[in-house]
């Protein structure tokens, strides 16, 4: 489907046009699937998986504005991902009962209360409090806990700049490091010459701050705020991924 035409049903859906919509979706379930695949091992049925990639792929219909600059595609697929993952997060990545689930709540509600008045808690203290296990106290917690995001910061980086887990776990498909391939190949293709001699320089090239600003013949903060500032830009296309 090209462009125009995709941004000609784009607007007749916007306006309350369900036969384009539909039209929309149906021209574009090998771009929902191709999205959805990566969690099909997080224990959710495929059929409920497409779904709800449906569900994020009309809300990037309902939302896209032909101003952002980016393809619809580039823009659908962090918004289909955004919705599989806001199910996961929401439901729980990680399934325990009921009952375990309640009693972290508990838990942590007990903690809370006690830091609030300025008291710490350790294990043995809840676990008296409760009148349960030590162990039990410390399954609880743990089982309710959310993975880490490997896009949070690494404060363990040497550069001046925090480096997120992911970039830091070497990965052999790259199609996975920004949602897909396509997207990430397009963002970089958008940049501006310099800018794209950053990017390239900095995170496949695996070149410090320092040593692009002498190859550049600009000063290490020129480079960092420079990569700051495409960083911002190139992100900028998944701001309504957990917003919508």
């Amino acid at each position: 489907m090209d462009a125009k035409r995709t941004l000609a049903l784009i607007k007749l859906a916007q306006q309350g046009d369900e036969e384009a919509k539909n039209q929309l979706i149906n021209e574009n379930y090998p771009l929902v699937k191709s999205v959805i695949k990566r969690y099909c091992n997080k224990g959710v049925d495929y059929d409920d998986l497409f779904q709800l990639g449906c569900v994020g792929f009309v809300k990037a219909i309902n939302h896209f504005d032909d101003s952002f600059n980016v393809q619809f595609s580039t823009y659908a697929v962090p918004m289909i991902a955004g919705e599989v993952k806001r199910f996961l997060r929401d439901d729980g990545y990680i399934k325990v009962s009921r009952a375990i689930k309640l009693q972290s709540i508990k838990i942590k509600k007990f903690i809370d209360e006690q830091q609030s008045i300025g008291k710490q808690v350790d294990i043995e203290t809840i676990a008296e409090h409760f009148g349960i296990d030590s162990q039990e106290v410390v399954f609880a917690l743990d089982a309710n806990a959310y993975p880490i995001s490997l896009s949070a910061g690494d404060s363990s980086s040497s550069d001046d700049q925090s480096t997120s887990l992911q970039d830091r776990i070497e990965d052999n498909n790259s199609t996975e490091q920004i949602i897909d391939h396509f997207v990430l190949k397009q963002l970089i293709q958008n940049l501006e010459p310099r800018e794209r001699k950053i990017i390239i320089m900095r995170y496949y090239r695996d070149k410090t701050q320092s040593e692009i600003a002498n190859e550049l013949g600009v000063s290490q903060v020129q480079v960092s705020r420079l990569e700051n500032k495409i960083l911002d830009s190139m992100k900028s296309v998944f701001l309504n991924n957990d917003n919508v």
